[in-house]
């Protein structure tokens, strides 16, 4: 992306010749003789950041600043000003201005004030995008994320929703299968019905089936009403069965009665009781394997599966980290009634660099503790967990000393692409330099990028 800059300076010969300057920068630049000329410019929407003096006629660098802060306050600006007005550049500060430079400029000391200042707004850009497609997707779905894997569960999901058919969702913990379930329900004709979770592997055995289906009074010790079980309680609704692999054989036989049947019976009673109940369910565990071992029944898979929906760890899919981050530091900033914008590039890398063994749920109670400890407008690496800054920390690339920069740019590029596991998205992403910029730099370097874009 060619970032566009505005010099604004009644001054021909300095706004001329920084504009020269900045154009060896590779930056596209506009000029402006006073603050009302300056401000039309900005109107146009192709201005990146601004560079004005204070001092003009017509409309002042002051007011100028003013009124893009009101419209636009995602263009920085940055104010220049004499030796005798540094007290205005100051005031400027207080209203808004990224940054003020001194006249006469330092050119050196501007280039990198244009960096930084273009490196926050780029940063605000992609923040903003996320934040709007984590909308897009929330009015959809409970599901986040934007990679392939995450893209065809999307397409599952909205073609296996709106039937009866039953889903067994699998995949290691914590990747989000009960999201999966919620999307099922949300996007389904049952949607306006009840949706009841059942957590098997939290219920003792004994407490399991009287859950389920329910219990008449005295049908056994401390049974002192009739109760409603939990496909009671669903009817006409969704039913998710979430860890279903840790149910026992008796109580796997009496589920497969109420799908073959839908009718059963609650504990201790003889009224056969009739239901309707789309029945979802989950696993961390390979069920052909333990079909094998004799500890699942095979009929009752096949009843469950009869669509399977398989979420890939998180390590599979880091593609999806920016969207859930982004969602849940929003979520958590909004909770702890802090203003955060995002996160700063150190801490982005990190998360991209860890393996997440702990899935969606370690990450979003990593991003919950960097929301606690973060103490300015970005999360920064030292506000992650020690863990994942030590992920990170390890994840260096190693230049040794007299390296030219060629040598050393070379080696930065090669070694993020590499860890981004060839995704030139990412790898631009992580550099901070557009996707152009980079498949130039492979070329120059004659690096051999990975298959996948």
């Amino acid at each position: 992306m060619k970032f566009t800059i505005l010099v604004v300076d009644d001054e021909k010969n300095i706004r001329e010749g920084l504009a020269e300057y900045l154009r060896m920068d590779g930056y596209a630049l506009k000029t402006a003789a006073d603050g009302r000329e300056g401000f039309a410019a900005v109107e146009t929407g192709e201005v990146d950041l601004v560079i004005t003096d204070l001092r003009m006629p017509a409309m002042s660098g002051g007011e100028l600043l003013r009124q893009v802060g009101a419209r636009y306050p995602s263009v920085p600006v940055i104010v220049l000003t004499g030796h005798g007005t540094v007290e205005d550049a100051v005031d400027a500060m207080r209203n808004g201005a990224y940054d003020f430079i001194t006249k006469p400029v330092n050119l050196d000391h501007l280039s990198l004030l244009v960096k930084r200042a273009l490196e926050r707004r780029e940063l605000a850009r992609r923040n903003e995008e996320l934040a709007e497609e984590v909308e897009r997707q929330r009015r959809a779905s409970s599901i986040v994320g934007r990679s392939p894997a995450i893209s065809r569960i999307f397409e599952l999901v909205r073609k296996v929703a709106p039937t009866k058919a039953s889903v067994l969702i699998t995949g290691e913990s914590g990747v989000g299968k009960e999201l999966v379930a919620d999307a099922l329900h949300n996007l389904s004709p049952r949607a306006d019905k009840p949706f009841v979770k059942v957590h098997c592997a939290a219920l003792a055995e004994s407490l399991l089936e009287s859950e389920l289906f329910g219990h008449e009074k005295g049908s056994f010790t401390g049974a002192q009403a009739r109760k409603k079980g939990r496909f009671e309680l669903a009817h006409e609704g969704t039913l998710f069965l979430d860890e279903i692999g840790e149910i026992n054989q008796n109580v796997q036989i009496k589920i497969l009665r109420v799908l073959q049947e839908k009718r059963f019976e609650r504990v201790g009673g003889e009224e056969s009781l009739e239901v309707d109940v789309r029945v979802i369910a989950a696993t961390n565990r390979d069920l052909k394997e333990e079909i094998q071992k004799g500890s699942f029944r095979e009929d009752l898979y096949y009843r469950l599966n009869v669509v399977n929906i398989h979420v890939p760890p998180l390590r599979e899919r880091k593609d999806d980290i920016p969207l859930l981050a982004a969602a849940f530091l929003r979520e958590f900033a909004e909770d702890n009634g802090k203003a955060l914008d995002g996160f700063d590039p150190k801490a982005r890398a990190a998360l991209y660099a860890y393996p997440w063994p702990g899935n969606v749920r370690e990450l979003r109670n990593c991003i919950e503790s960097a929301v606690v400890m973060a103490s300015g407008p970005l999360v920064g690496l030292d506000d992650l967990p020690p863990g994942i800054r030590k992920s990170a920390e390890e994840s260096v690339v190693r230049i040794p000393i007299g390296s030219s920069l060629a040598d050393a740019e070379r080696a930065l590029i090669r070694d993020t692409l590499a860890a981004c596991g060839g995704n030139k998205s990412r790898t631009a992403e992580t550099l901070g330099i557009g996707r152009k910029t980079l498949y130039q730099k492979i070329q120059e370097y004659a690096l051999e990028p990975g298959s996948e874009d």
